[in-house]
């Protein structure tokens, strides 16, 4: 029991320090060892509590054959290729089964109005948090009243708000396309309606001009 302790802290401090999966199919690998967290974090949640001895077993299991695919990599691996890869397509499956546990909880916490369940599973990421942001945050404006909105909600609210700020900013800064055509006719039609004034007012200076000058000429002969 105490080996096996010892096992379990090391697998997981050399899990958490690794900055990458194993290579070795790694299509079918990271899959499993990038939800590692989200399984390891459903221990911490009630509704999960069934599934205890479940999921320490399978971390084990995926702490093991994590190791097992670095060996690989340097060729010091105590298996086969083959057996890695039989192993990782058993993990799939429990994989799958986790997340599957994991997707009907969070549909059911909002059918059955179990809002500390959705704030939970939300701010642990054990759902795609950015996949479902309309959902959520839908969910969160219809039961606001019963809803902690601390962390992911929160996120989302204050990333959404400056969203709009910035595009409130842009289009204050940033005239549309729409504006500008806008401008550009009113432009044309002042600049022809100035013209027109001054068409007008030389024709209206050239005929008072012409009728200054035939009574002019009228004044002359009449005076003669």
């Amino acid at each position: 029991m105490y080996k096996l302790l010892l096992y379990f802290l090391f697998s997981t401090l050399l899990f958490s320090q690794t900055l990458s999966n194993p290579k070795p199919y790694a299509a079918l690998g990271d899959v499993i060892y990038n939800n590692v967290a989200k399984i390891e974090a459903m221990q911490d949640i009630d509704a999960y509590k069934l599934y205890g001895e479940d999921i320490k077993e399978y971390l084990n299991k995926v702490y093991y054959l994590k190791e097992q695919g670095y060996g690989l990599e340097k060729g010091v691996s105590q298996i086969t290729k083959r057996e890695y890869l039989k192993r990782l397509r058993g993990l799939s499956k429990e994989n799958d089964m986790f997340l599957r546990v994991i997707s009907a909880s969070y549909s059911d916490a909002m059918r059955q109005k179990e809002y500390d369940l959705f704030s939970t599973i939300i701010n642990k990421h054990l759902i795609d948090t950015e996949k479902n942001k309309e959902q959520i945050i839908e969910y969160y404006f219809a039961h606001q009243e019963d809803i902690n909105s601390s962390g992911v909600i929160d996120e989302f609210l204050e990333e959404d708000a400056k969203l709009k700020a910035q595009r409130e900013a842009k289009r204050r800064s940033y005239k549309t396309k729409k504006e500008l055509e806008a401008e550009k006719i009113k432009r044309i039609r002042e600049r022809d309606r100035a013209a027109k004034e001054r068409l007008e007012r030389r024709l209206q200076e050239e005929l008072i001009k012409k009728k200054l000058m035939i009574r002019e000429k009228q004044k002359r002969e009449l005076s003669n």
